[in-house]
């Protein structure tokens, strides 16, 4: 499949009926067993990459050449749409943003998302008018692209201890306005919040997935269109992987080994190269 095709199925996925899911791999060998198991979709994951190259999430640990290598292992593993998590775009400026999304393309992603966290514990977020400026940069670079590029635009606020709906639309709002394919809050998690958001914006709208979420039916009922997971999968493997590994540590047993995958489990996902 060609990469206008994955472009255009892409879009088409977001035309609805209901949403659909998303989920975030890791590596190749996750993105081929999501993708035997029917998910018409992936995500990378940007707290994901830095957990595998054993850095800290959220601290700006990992490079957009790091990023993008990544992403193309990830498109490279199966033919479907692949959307990249990458940050703020790697710098506050909004050439850098531009700079990235052209990055992006070439790395077979045939969309992306660019945040409004300025990856600073002082100042976390950017102002509404620079963070506009930089998507709006986004946007020009994504419509210069030879296949129908989607950008997602997100508000972080709720990720950093600013629980301020108002705000959080506002800034959706102006994202919409300014050209973005898809709009996204991450930490939303009431339902009452989110078919506010879902109704306040006119472009279709990503939820994250957490601990507590409201199930598929009950968002798509809600008017999201897309669900992520973020590092939710990577998450629950290392939730068993640290359960098994200091069960075997502290008391020599083996019992968080039950319930393992078998290697002709995984190995019906996986290729020959």
């Amino acid at each position: 499949m060609t990469i206008e095709e994955r472009a255009a199925e892409f879009r088409r996925l977001h035309e609805g009926p209901g949403a659909f899911v998303m989920p975030n791999p890791w590596d190749v060998g996750t993105a081929r067993v999501l993708a035997g198991l029917g998910y018409k979709a992936l995500a990378t994951t940007s707290g994901g990459l830095a957990f595998v190259l054993g850095r800290r999430d959220g601290e700006a640990a990992v490079s957009r050449d790091e990023a993008l290598e990544h992403s193309a292992m990830i498109t490279g593993a199966t033919d479907l749409p692949v959307n990249g998590d990458l940050e703020n775009g790697f710098g506050d400026d909004p050439e850098s943003v531009a700079a990235t999304i052209h990055g992006a393309a070439a790395a077979g992603l045939v969309g992306c998302s660019i945040e409004d966290s300025t990856s600073t514990a002082a100042g976390p977020i950017y102002s509404l008018s620079h963070a506009v400026e930089r998507i709006a940069a986004g946007v020009e670079a994504a419509a210069a692209l030879p296949f129908p590029f989607t950008l997602t635009a997100r508000a972080e606020n709720y990720l950093h201890g600013r629980s301020d709906l108002d705000d959080t639309i506002e800034r959706l709002q102006a994202f919409d306005k300014a050209g973005a394919d898809v709009l996204y809050a991450p930490g939303l998690i009431d339902i009452e919040d989110i078919r506010t958001v879902c109704a306040a914006v006119a472009k279709p709208v990503n939820v994250l997935a957490l601990p507590g979420s409201p199930s598929v039916e009950l968002l798509s009922a809600a008017g999201v269109r897309r669900i992520s997971l973020g590092t939710g999968f990577i998450r629950t493997a290392q939730g068993a992987f640290l359960r098994a590994a200091r069960e075997v540590h502290d008391h020599g047993t083996f019992g968080g080994l039950d319930g393992s995958a078998v290697s002709r489990e995984i190995n019906a996902f996986m290729r020959d190269s």
